[in-house]
Formats: structure tokens, sequence, C-alpha cells
């Protein structure tokens, strides 16, 4: 043994001496948790389950939420990535960079117009089709 590993040996007795120390205070310190009741069941977001969860039904709101995240999310990794990048890729991706976020507005007014960042009750309509109409006859 060096005099190189010293430092490192002090610091591996110390690591473990204060988590021992934590472990140790945990134990006194903690509350002793009694099972039972509503303490036993997931709890989440307020809502206490009922029935299974295959009987849950989720609305399509939640689905889309993260769905729209994600595109956006990826938008701003992409805008980051070319604002780093600007002065060496010019006027060509200054274009690319500005087709880009118009063909994101472009989705995003779409996404306002069918009425898909409300909330609630949806705008949309059923449109029967020719064939529907016919089936139903």
């Amino acid at each position: 043994m060096t005099a190189s590993m010293l430092p490192f040996l002090l610091y591996a007795v110390v690591v473990v001496g204060v988590l021992v120390v934590v472990m140790v205070a945990s134990w006194f310190i903690g509350s002793r948790a009694t099972h039972g009741g509503a303490k036993d069941i997931p709890y989440e977001s307020g809502v206490v389950p009922v029935g299974d969860a295959e009987n849950m039904r989720l609305s399509i709101e939640f689905y889309l939420i993260a769905i729209f995240f994600v595109i956006f999310d990826l938008e701003t990794i992409f805008i980051v990535a070319w604002a780093v990048a600007f002065k060496e890729v010019g006027l060509v991706g200054y274009i690319a960079a500005s087709i880009f976020i118009v063909m994101l507005l472009v989705a995003l007014l779409y996404e306002y117009r069918t009425g898909a960042l409300e909330w609630g009750t949806k705008r949309r309509q059923f449109k029967p089709t020719s064939y529907a109409v016919e089936d139903a006859a």
C-alpha cells in the first residue's frame, strides 16, 4: 500500500461511516409504519382506485397531451441544435430551420382547429359517410 492510496481509503472509510450513521439514525428517528386501510392501496393523483385496472377508462386527452409534448419537445431539441451550429450551417440552415418551424406552426394550427388542444367536451362532430347511411337503412 502506497501513500497515494491513503486519501482514497480515508474517503471510503468516511463514506461507509456516514452511511452507517444515517441508517442507524433513520431506524431510531423514523416513524414506525403500521400498514392497513388506505396505506396498502396504490395512490394515484388523489384518486382512490375503484375496480381493476382493466375496467378503468382513461380519457384520450392524456394520450394526446403526451404525444403533443413529445412532438414539441423534439422541436425544441432541433431548434437548439440549429442555434448552436448557426454560423456553420449558414443561409441554407436558416432556410431549413424556417421551413421546419413553419411546418410545426401549421401542425399546431391544425391541432387547434380540430379541437385537439381542448380538454373536455370536443367540438368534433360525427359526420356519417354515404355507406354508413345506406347500412342504417
